[in-house]
């Protein structure tokens, strides 16, 4: 059992950057599946595939690369179980001056930090993508 399929998914990530591979397995839930549409709609990743397995299901991340690099030069882990980081509407974070991305889960659902400054709701901060 793991005890932060969040972080182990940013490393999952993270891991097939830096080998340049064309393709990422991860165990799915929920809030992985929204992470990767808030990285799939910011233009971080190419595509993601939901497939069938015989327990949970995975999801198949397919990272982007320009020049054979990677969009993604960094992930970062924010709030943790063993540390919340929690924000109102006025503290949303800008992650390298706008360029990068924070994900937040709100009550409204999980949410990109600029669709939360639209909607005017604070949350836990999940993680930055840059």
């Amino acid at each position: 059992m793991l005890t932060d399929p969040i972080a182990d998914m940013l490393t999952r990530i993270r891991n097939s950057m830096r080998i340049k591979s064309d393709k990422v397995d991860i165990p799915i839930s929920k809030m992985k599946l929204e992470i990767a549409k808030i990285m799939k709609e910011e233009g971080f990743i190419r595509a993601y595939k939901i497939l069938k397995d015989r327990k949970q299901g995975i999801l198949r991340v397919i990272p982007k690369y320009v020049d054979n690099q990677s969009i993604i030069t960094g992930l970062r882990r924010v709030s943790r179980p063993g540390r919340r980081y929690y924000v109102n509407k006025d503290e949303i974070p800008k992650v390298i001056g706008g360029l990068g991305v924070a994900i937040l889960t709100t009550s409204k659902g999980i949410m990109s930090d600029k669709t939360c400054r639209r909607e005017g709701v604070g949350g836990e901060v999940i993680c930055y993508v840059w």
